[in-house]
């Protein structure tokens, strides 16, 4: 069996093809057997005031289309140019491969993967802007 496996916390909610689930009173772990389901938990989403940052927009517009507020065909070429402009700012052999896997999933349709691999770069992207603050 392959596909998505979630492990939920008491209460923790999810977005599942654009409706959002809550969890009852215990941990529990579902299996997402259908390929493609746009799913997005709530508790890592990334806040309309929170998209403040070149890494965070790309994130944003991913995030939409799981969420089901934009067309994943509208959204795709800015999410790869958006890949694009990141790739000239992040150098690193770890950072291009990130933006490599997130490049593949965008053009597969694989928008939770995308996002998953954005989000890996938050932590250098902070550490960077950190840096340009000192």
């Amino acid at each position: 069996m392959s596909g998505l496996v979630l492990k939920l916390s008491p209460k923790e909610r999810v977005l599942v093809n654009g409706a959002v689930i809550e969890n009852g009173d215990r941990r529990s772990r579902l299996s997402i057997l259908t390929p493609n389901a746009n799913i997005l938990r709530l508790r890592d989403a990334i806040r309309p005031d929170e998209v403040n940052t070149p890494v965070r927009r790309v994130c944003y517009i991913a995030q939409l289309v799981l969420a089901g507020d934009v067309d994943e065909y509208d959204a795709r070429p800015q999410i790869l140019r958006g890949i694009e402009q990141l790739s000239r700012a992040f150098r690193d052999d770890e950072s291009q491969n990130q933006l490599d896997r997130a490049t593949d999933a965008v053009t597969k349709q694989d928008f939770y993967r995308a996002l998953k691999c954005l989000r890996g770069l938050l932590p250098r992207e902070a550490r960077l802007l950190s840096v340009g603050r000192a």
